[in-house]
């Protein structure tokens, strides 16, 4: 693990730029495990750029020019198996959504080892959003299929990351073709409660649920506008108001 994290932090630490305010580091985990296959890795790739696309979620991105967020995407499935899809890039013009949506495209899938490291994906994602302070708030998106069934679970990590102020959201990936019809629902309700309750962190932490891979894109979409939506309102209402004459 500790290996891991040091090969990762040397990848990540090249693209850091210059510090400067930013509103949020979001930084995307990507679930690549082996119940995940190609198509359904393909799908999660394409679904966060259809998220980026999305008109309401560009809008969002670049509401405040002189406060951007921040993004980098990484995949995850064994304890030792991390790897950056992209690192830290800073989100001010439409440009740059068309950078990051076009190498997400790009992405061929690597031979991931199986297994389901949650709670290791959990404290990478902390890592990477550590190398960011400049930001006003920092939020780490997991998404998966499964429960953690290696390495430290992710209720034994939750309180060293809930005490660095970072706020962890959960993206469940419900079966995409049931054999039986209530099993889809029956799943995700379980898996949703296991998020819940061993995942998220944060006082507005959330999990959000996709219908399998096929729901992702609308799914993310969603998210990424809930996440981007109260920080907004928040920096807005936070604003003093202009001097009357």
């Amino acid at each position: 693990m500790i290996r891991a994290v040091g090969l990762i932090l040397a990848l990540a630490m090249p693209s850091i730029t210059h510090a400067m305010e930013c509103r949020q580091a979001l930084a995307l985990g990507l679930d690549v495990s082996g119940s995940v296959d190609a198509r359904e890795y393909r799908l999660q790739l394409s679904g966060v750029g259809s998220a980026l696309d999305a008109p309401e979620v560009r809008e969002k991105l670049l509401s405040m020019p002189t406060a951007p967020v921040m993004l980098m995407i990484y995949e995850w499935s064994g304890p030792n198996d991390q790897a950056i899809v992209l690192p830290w890039m800073r989100i001010d013009t439409h440009a740059s959504i068309d950078t990051i949506i076009e190498t997400l495209r790009q992405t061929q899938r690597r031979d991931a080892t199986p297994g389901t490291a949650l709670g290791v994906a959990m404290q990478v994602g902390q890592v990477f959003l550590a190398q960011r302070p400049d930001c006003w708030k920092h939020t780490l998106d997991i998404s998966g299929d499964g429960k953690s069934n290696l390495g430290p679970r992710p209720r034994d990590v939750r309180d060293q990351i809930e005490a660095s102020g970072i706020t962890v959201n959960g993206l469940v990936i419900g079966i995409d073709d049931p054999d039986i019809g209530d099993i889809r629902q029956a799943e995700i309700g379980e898996l949703s409660s296991y998020f819940r309750a061993e995942v998220i962190v944060g006082p507005e932490a959330f999990v959000h649920t996709a219908i399998g891979f096929n729901d992702y894109a609308r799914a993310m979409t969603q998210k990424l506008l809930r996440e981007l939506e109260s920080l907004v309102f928040s920096q807005m209402t936070t604003d003093p108001a202009p001097a009357t004459q």
